[in-house]
């Protein structure tokens, strides 16, 4: 028992001294491994800057209308306020602030312009016991921009829906002083009437007078034309745009921008002239019948409504 202690020792110590004695390798680098880390949801705000790019496609600007392209904008009235603007219009030869003035068959007071909703309503309405200080009467209303605004060529609109009842029409036309002179021209000045509605009484109602021209004054030396009477497409119910285009050469008639006519009558006029809307009334007669008509007939007589008008010069 004893030597077999001895030899394990013996043993022991040599492979001790075997283990101690081994040679060293040089050390290798290991091998270049590529792995993949999953993505995992960040658990803080992320360090880089958040996009700006929207995330639905930007509001683009309405399209210019070609049409327009020619002209820049030099008056208008949109109607937006809550009441008429008396800075851009007066009486058609009345004074705003004077009592009603009678004009054919009816009467013109301010009050009745009625604004708001962003549009001008001009009623023609039947009062007992007068209004405005006038007596018993229909009453309507005639404005112009005389004392604001005039004008020598350019294009001229109206957007507008016509007053629906016999004896009585709407009016867009361009007015001026020389009108009155008698001297054979109407390079002095011309009634322009860029529209005018009295049809609404006869079988073909929805009709328009467009283009009536007159000048050398309102007596028997009056000379006066149209350039023509045209349909509408329910004109008394829907929106429809009126215009005319003046230049030194002639004028050029309008119905939603499509032209309707044209006219060099009297030799085109060559001054400014302010701008009217109107509605008038007549008792008979071939030209719009007869307002009373309306009450023996149930036509209930409605508003002449417009949504704005624009002037415009050439560039």
């Amino acid at each position: 028992m004893k030597l077999l202690k001895i030899i394990l020792a013996i043993l022991l110590c040599a492979l001790q001294t075997l283990i101690l004695h081994k040679p060293v390798q040089p050390p290798v680098d290991p091998p270049t491994v590529t792995t993949t880390t999953p993505q995992t949801e960040p658990t803080t705000e992320p360090t880089t800057e958040p996009s700006t790019e929207p995330t639905t496609e930007p509001p683009t600007e309405p399209p210019t209308d070609p049409f327009l392209d020619r002209f820049v904008l030099t008056w208008s009235d949109e109607f937006d306020d809550e009441a008429l603007d008396r800075t851009k219009w007066n009486g058609h030869y009345f004074n705003f602030n004077g009592p009603a003035y009678q004009r054919r068959a009816g009467y013109w007071h301010v009050n009745m312009a009625r604004v708001g909703d962003g549009v001008l309503r001009i009623p023609s309405v039947y009062y007992e016991s007068g209004f405005g200080g006038g007596p018993a009467g229909y009453y309507s209303l005639g404005m112009d921009s005389r004392n604001s605004f005039e004008q020598k060529f350019g294009y001229f609109e109206v957007r507008c829906i016509l007053p629906k009842g016999e004896g009585l029409w709407s009016s867009f036309w361009l007015m001026c002083q020389g009108v009155a002179n008698v001297d054979g021209s109407g390079r002095d000045g011309t009634e322009i009437d860029i529209y005018e509605s009295p049809y609404y009484y006869t079988a073909n109602k929805n009709r328009v007078l467009v283009g009536g021209l007159n000048y050398d004054g309102y007596g028997a030396d009056n000379r006066n034309s149209h350039v023509g009477i045209h349909p509408v497409d329910d004109p008394y119910d829907t929106f429809h745009t009126y215009s005319m285009e003046w230049n030194e050469n002639e004028y050029i008639f309008y119905i939603d921008r499509q032209i309707k006519g044209r006219s060099t009558f009297g030799g085109v006029s060559q001054v400014p002239q302010w701008v009217i809307l109107s509605v008038e009334h007549a008792f008979g007669g071939t030209w719009a019948g007869d307002i009373r008509n309306n009450i023996i007939n149930g036509v209930e007589m409605t508003d002449f409504v417009v949504d704005y008008v624009r002037v415009y010069q050439y560039k």
